[in-house]
């Protein structure tokens, strides 16, 4: 595998919530510096040694209404 991908969202309780493409991978963190620790630790955990991703891309999706 060379690359995984992360879509982010902003959580509804302040922060980030990212859950991986194609994976069964999920997790949450206060702030970005936090999250990217949380992710690759989650990668870590679901991949054999060797067997993971050489790239984690994030995607950043954000949400936001206006009014009419």
């Amino acid at each position: 595998m060379n690359e995984l991908i992360f879509m982010v969202e902003d959580s509804t309780e302040g922060g980030y919530t990212a859950h991986a493409l194609g994976e069964s991978i999920f997790t949450e963190a206060d702030n970005l510096e936090q999250l990217h620790g949380r992710i690759r630790d989650a990668v870590k955990c679901h991949f054999d040694e060797g067997k993971g991703p050489k790239v984690i891309r994030l995607h950043f999706v954000r949400e936001e209404t206006i009014a009419v």
